[in-house]
């Protein structure tokens, strides 16, 4: 089996699959993790700072050194932050493994649209079953574990999908989001490959264009799958930290070029933490 073994400073795989970024990203045994992005099949397995990716050397380089954003140092991210600022140190020291992904961006769309007023372990079955139902049937190859894993569907197999096989899948009112941003995607009334290209402001602008995408989804697929490090998507988990924490706003200035990723720690030690200072 081919593997590439890594040590890795800042780098939790436990903690970046249970941050809300992704939702293909999984605990199959112990210390095991399998991933699905880019249409490839991922095991990772970590035990301290080393991490093995079982792939080739060729194919970590290509896609997953990008992917899990290993090229930067998050240890400067963690520095930014203000001594004075008790809560946000505590968030940082809490999920210090967490790292923005490099995700697909048509994936992170669709993701996202179905995240709105629902929870993690629910978000991971409607997009498995989608995949299960619209995605290709590929099979892992020999040498890793065999069986099979489903790739994410493309928008033109959403696009002819209906609201009422969507229903089906437990995707309930987000189906008709589904559909009609699929649409959307597949005439170019917007167009993915363009928004990679732009500035956050103009990404933004663009993305709400599509059925389902408000300002919160919008900034969630600016930081996740076009990498703009300074979205700050806020949710209930963020708007009940903002209230209790920071009254008079957060400091974006001071953290301009990786307030996205501290919204990350703190969405995470909100979720999991000890929150109660």
């Amino acid at each position: 089996m081919h593997r590439v073994r890594l040590s890795v400073a800042d780098l939790s795989i436990p903690q970046i699959s249970g941050s809300g970024q992704c939702f293909r990203l999984n605990r199959i045994a112990g210390d095991r993790y399998a991933l699905v992005a880019f249409g490839r099949y991922l095991e990772l397995e970590q035990h301290g700072d080393e991490t093995d990716f079982f792939c080739t050397q060729e194919e970590y380089e290509t896609v997953w050194r990008q992917y899990f954003d290993l090229e930067n140092d998050y240890a400067c991210y963690r520095s930014a932050v203000e001594e004075r600022d008790i809560y946000l140190a505590h968030a940082v020291s809490f999920g210090s493994g967490i790292r923005i992904l490099r995700q697909d961006v048509w994936e992170t769309l669709i993701s996202f649209i179905i995240s709105q007023q629902n929870n993690i372990k629910r978000i991971k079955k409607c997009i498995e079953t989608l995949c299960e139902r619209y995605g290709e049937k590929r099979p892992v190859a020999a040498d890793r574990c065999g069986g099979f894993y489903y790739t994410f569907p493309d928008a033109a197999a959403l696009a002819g999908t209906s609201e009422a096989e969507l229903r089906a899948c437990g995707l309930g009112y987000r189906s008709r989001y589904i559909v009609e941003t699929a649409k959307s995607v597949c005439s170019n009334k917007v167009d993915l490959e363009a928004v990679k290209k732009m500035d956050l402001r103009a990404a933004k602008y663009e993305l709400m264009k599509l059925c389902g995408v408000g300002e919160k989804v919008a900034d969630c697929i600016c930081l996740f799958g076009l990498h703009h490090m300074d979205a700050f998507p806020v949710d209930t988990h963020i708007r009940k930290v903002m209230d209790e924490h920071y009254p008079a706003g957060f400091p974006y200035e001071r953290y301009s070029g990786c307030a996205g990723v501290m919204q990350q720690y703190i969405f995470y030690y909100d979720l999991c933490g000890q929150t109660k200072m």
